[in-house]
């Protein structure tokens, strides 16, 4: 992908897609570049996690503990995504562990309800970014959560990429199949925004993220034979979740 292949407006339409900031209303004709845009993903999870870590900053600042500044640092992560990476998880769990065939997982996946199994991945992984997250603060590394915001995000474009739409409707088969060079553009930037923003420690960040990556297209080709949007939100919160521990293990 070249410079001439990137827009400043795709950043704008990566933010539209992947988080909830008020943002100027772009003409329909704009949405035709959705694909195109994949490569600025890791942007969008810069503008989630500066905000966030800025307010964390300020948190400690006053006197609050890691604890509580790391559970204000997630509200405004969630808030300013609307929860959607969350929720692409919790429909994942309650998919491919609810149906015994692909037709019945994407079935359950579709359904606005939550199950057992949804629950439970929500809790699990909360607990762990949190708890991870408190322990990166009191060492010191809460800016480095930026870098792991825009790493986690560069997954969801390579996926995109090289993995088939599971289904025929949804966001991911609606924004399309991005070119190689987008993802590529994607995983560059998110790399190097973890490198930025944790240094030499950012190394084991991309290694996580990568395996945590992997092991979900594994899973989602096993089970549905592809991706979708929630396989997407899920390969983020695993991808970002897998980073702040090594984050912590290289620290």
């Amino acid at each position: 992908m070249t410079k001439s292949d990137m827009r400043l407006r795709d950043i704008l339409l990566a933010l539209v897609l992947l988080t909830r900031l008020p943002l100027p209303r772009l003409p329909d004709s704009a949405f035709a570049r959705q694909a195109k845009a994949a490569w600025a993903y890791p942007l969008a999870g810069l503008a989630v996690a500066l905000p966030a870590c800025v307010l964390g900053a300020l948190a400690l600042a006053a006197g609050l503990p890691a604890g509580p500044a790391a559970g204000l640092v997630m509200t405004v992560q969630v808030l300013l995504t609307g929860a959607m990476h969350e929720d692409g998880l919790a429909d994942v769990a309650d998919g491919f562990w609810g149906g015994f065939t692909r037709e019945r997982r994407l079935e359950i996946m579709k359904d606005s309800r939550i199950g057992a199994y949804g629950v439970l991945a929500l809790v699990l992984i909360l607990i762990l970014r949190w708890s991870a997250l408190t322990a990166l603060i009191g060492a010191g590394g809460i800016w480095a959560l930026a870098g792991v915001a825009a790493l986690s995000r560069a997954p969801m474009a390579v996926l995109m990429a090289r993995m088939p739409n599971a289904r025929q409707t949804g966001l991911s088969q609606s924004v399309g199949r991005p070119a190689v060079g987008a993802a590529l553009a994607a995983a560059v930037l998110g790399a190097a925004c973890a490198l930025l923003f944790a240094g030499a420690a950012g190394f084991a960040a991309i290694a996580a993220t990568a395996l945590a990556a992997a092991g979900m297209a594994a899973v989602a080709r096993g089970k549905i034979g592809g991706q979708t949007g929630d396989v997407l939100g899920a390969t983020q919160q695993l991808g970002e979740t897998a980073a702040l521990l090594a984050l912590l293990m290289a620290l």
